[in-house]
C-alpha cells in the first residue's frame, strides 16, 4: 500500500527520468539547429539569429517543463515527510526515494540545460 496525501500520485522510473530526458532532447536539438544554420560552412561570420531565437525558445520551454517536473517532485517529497534516508523495505520509503531523487535529477537538468544553451547567448557567428 502506497501512502499517499490528497493530489498525490505514485512515482516510478518514467517520472524519475523525464527531467534528463528533457534535457537530453534539449541538447539534441540545440545542437541540430545550431549545425543546419552553420552547416554550409561559407561564410564562418555569418550570423546566426535565428538560431540563437529558436534555441532561447526551446530553452525556454525545457526550463519550464524540467520546472515543474521539479516543483511536483518537491511537493510530493515533502509531502511524505521529506527526510534522505530511505533504508526501510516499505512503499513510502521506495516512494520517497524516487521523489527525492526525481527533484536531484531535475536541479541537475536545470543546469544542464542553461549550461547547453549559454554558447547560443553568447556566439554570433559560426565560429
Amino acid at each position: 500500500m502506497i501512502f499517499r496525501h490528497k493530489g498525490q500520485t505514485a512515482d516510478t522510473i518514467w517520472t524519475l527520468i523525464a527531467a534528463p530526458t528533457i534535457w537530453a532532447l534539449h541538447f539534441l536539438a540545440s545542437y541540430v539547429v545550431a549545425s543546419v544554420d552553420c552547416a554550409p560552412n561559407v561564410d564562418i561570420f555569418q550570423t546566426i539569429t535565428a538560431a540563437r531565437w529558436m534555441i532561447f525558445g526551446l530553452t525556454i520551454v525545457a526550463l519550464v517543463l524540467i520546472g515543474l517536473i521539479f516543483l511536483r517532485s518537491l511537493g510530493e517529497w515533502r509531502g511524505h515527510g521529506g527526510g534522505t534516508v530511505n533504508d526501510e523495505a516499505t512503499d513510502l520509503s521506495r516512494e520517497r526515494f524516487l521523489e527525492f531523487s526525481t527533484v536531484l535529477l531535475a536541479g541537475l537538468s536545470f543546469i544542464a540545460v542553461v549550461f547547453v544553451a549559454l554558447p547560443a547567448f553568447f556566439n554570433v557567428d559560426c565560429r
